[in-house]
């Protein structure tokens, strides 16, 4: 069995983590910053916009259990791919959805699915999530891990106040 590696930025990374999580071939969702110039940045960091750093979930999966395209598919129904500016309550460069590819297939499978989305009419706007080649990721701060393990009632409210859920009922 040879797991591969996807990562995804969709708005805060708590978010992004239980969605994938419970698939069949999951490995393990790690949540983290990636794009940016700051090797080993903090939360506090990230925060400030200045690093160029985008929250994201790396996920390591067995293809032959759960396909690529397939995880490209939960990724957009947990985003708004209309929004180039961040996700839901949550705005600026470090929440900025993106696909980050690992391989010329992830790319090509990413860029027809993308495709595919936007010519089907769903969104009344473009579909301008961007596509582009994985750089290096960096593990967020433990606490940040499992978030909606750790502290479900948080990230519960978090959730249904950041607007995420009604977006995703009334496209999905």
């Amino acid at each position: 069995m040879a797991f591969e590696k996807a990562t995804f930025a969709g708005g805060c990374f708590w978010c992004m983590v239980k969605p994938f999580d419970t698939l069949p071939g999951i490995e393990s969702v790690i949540s983290g910053y990636t794009g940016g110039h700051v090797e080993n940045p903090t939360y506090e960091q990230v925060c400030t916009g200045t690093t160029g750093h985008t929250e994201a979930v790396q996920i390591t999966f067995d293809p032959e259990v759960f396909p690529y395209k397939d995880l490209v598919e939960v990724y957009w129904q947990q985003t708004d791919p209309t929004d180039p500016n961040g996700q839901f309550v949550d705005q600026g460069n470090s929440y900025r959805p993106a696909i980050f590819y690992h391989s010329d297939e992830q790319k090509e499978i990413a860029e027809a699915s993308k495709a595919a989305l936007d010519a089907s009419g769903r969104f009344t706007k473009s579909v301008i999530t961007p596509i582009e080649p994985a750089q290096p990721f960096y593990a967020a701060e433990e606490y940040h891990q499992d978030f909606y393990k750790k502290s479900n009632a948080h990230y519960s409210r978090y959730r249904q106040a950041s607007g995420r859920d009604r977006y995703i009922n009334s496209h999905w």
